[in-house]
């Protein structure tokens, strides 16, 4: 008996040890989480008022170059989509003057025919069909007489109102017509008075650029190979919005039928499809790095994971991969996924040919999509994660959240 006391009294004291050393460990990792938590708002800080400083020592030339770089983009980005829609209009012209013209074609068929039934009406006189009926010679030939005459009156009225209503749709047809012929002389009014302003803007940035010194003519190459490199990513997902319209609309009914599931489960309609917790880490391991802003001051507008070269990258949500490169600058090797949300996350600087995904691919969360790198415009190995709502746009010169579309990843973490 004694000894079962003190083999009973010994696991007491054991279980007892370990849920100390659990709470410990909890209360450790609860600490560390805090800790970094605070040196990342610390980070905040510090970068907040370096780049006060950043921007107060730069030249008054330096200011205007960039502010003339903001604007080239600006009116380069508005100069492509009306290119875009010129292109979309000029196709639809010209499938709609092959629809009227076969609309046509068929009215004049129709209307002929109608004329041909007229005349010969006219010719029979004023024979009614009711004295086709009584010259019947039997009740057979009556009723076989009485049915082909219904067919006629009803061949006719239906001839009669297919013709109305294909005159009808080549009027509309032609409205529409006219209507694009007149947005499509409006969108190339604008863009050749866009093209003229950029023009005007090139030539005054080259003005000033040529007072800048080494240091910020190096400054002024880095802005514009950032904003050429996400100026074509815009358009390489423009489209894709439309190559994948079918993976995404695919996707958002998936993420409804998950929340409908997860509420009815749920009962409190406790879903989260926004927020904090929507993504996972798109890396196990490494400290974040950097937040909004770089040390030296300049907006970052991204997460940055300190990871070893080759650590498995995975996709942070459910999504459809809108587009993979491998960039000599700029991003580097890279990903980009649309969620069911309308976000957008951006994985940099991958390791080059590690893309294990392609364009139009629908991901699972946690699944590995590239291996992290040091590739394109990177000071050293680590995992670039951004985050972007629509319109999806990127400034250069955007100094904190919401100067352009990029929003802070930890919100939804």
């Amino acid at each position: 008996m004694k000894k079962l006391f003190v083999k009973i009294l010994g696991t007491l004291i054991s279980i007892t040890l370990v849920m100390q050393c659990l709470n410990v460990y909890a209360l450790t990792e609860k600490e560390e989480l805090e800790n970094e938590k605070k040196e990342i708002n610390k980070q905040l800080e510090d970068a907040k008022k370096k780049q006060e400083e950043v921007e107060a020592q730069k030249s008054k030339t330096m200011k205007e170059v960039e502010s003339l770089i903001g604007q080239i983009a600006e009116y380069e980005t508005e100069i492509n989509s009306l290119e875009t829609r010129i292109k979309e209009l000029k196709s639809q012209i010209k499938t709609k003057e092959k629809d009227i013209e076969q609309k046509e074609i068929e009215y004049t068929e129709q209307e002929e025919l109608l004329e041909d039934r007229l005349v010969s009406i006219y010719k029979n006189g004023d024979m009614s069909y009711l004295d086709v009926l009584l010259t019947s010679s039997s009740l057979t030939d009556f009723f076989g007489k009485y049915y082909s005459a219904t067919q006629l009156v009803e061949c006719d009225k239906d001839l009669i109102q297919s013709t109305k209503e294909q005159k009808a749709k080549i009027e509309q047809e032609k409205a529409e017509l006219e209507s694009n012929k007149k947005e499509l002389d409006t969108a190339l009014a604008q863009s050749e008075q866009k093209n003229i302003k950029l023009k005007d803007i090139k030539q005054q940035k080259q003005v000033q650029a040529a007072k800048l010194t080494e240091e910020e003519q190096k400054l002024q190459k880095e802005i514009e190979e950032f904003e050429e490199a996400n100026r074509k990513i815009a358009q390489e997902i423009k489209q894709a919005e439309i190559r994948y319209q079918k993976q995404l609309e695919e996707l958002r009914k998936k993420a409804e039928e998950e929340a409908q599931k997860n509420n009815n489960n749920n009962g409190s309609g406790n879903n989260t499809t926004t927020g904090s917790g929507y993504f996972m880490r798109p890396v196990a391991t490494g400290k974040i790095t950097a937040t909004s802003h770089y040390s030296s001051g300049k907006f970052h507008g991204a997460i940055d994971y300190g990871v070893p070269v080759g650590t498995p990258v995975v996709a942070a949500a459910d999504g459809v991969v809108m587009y993979t490169a491998n960039l000599s600058g700029s991003y580097g090797t890279y990903v980009v996924i649309r969620h069911a949300n309308g976000l957008q996350s951006y994985y940099g600087h991958g390791t080059y040919g590690s893309i294990s995904v392609k364009g139009g691919a629908i991901v699972k969360k946690g699944e590995k999509i590239m291996l992290s790198g040091n590739t394109g415009n990177s000071s050293g190995p680590h995992l670039h994660f951004e985050v972007r709502k629509s319109p999806y746009n990127y400034s250069y010169n955007a100094t904190g959240y919401g100067g352009d579309s990029r929003v802070n990843p930890l919100n939804y973490l």
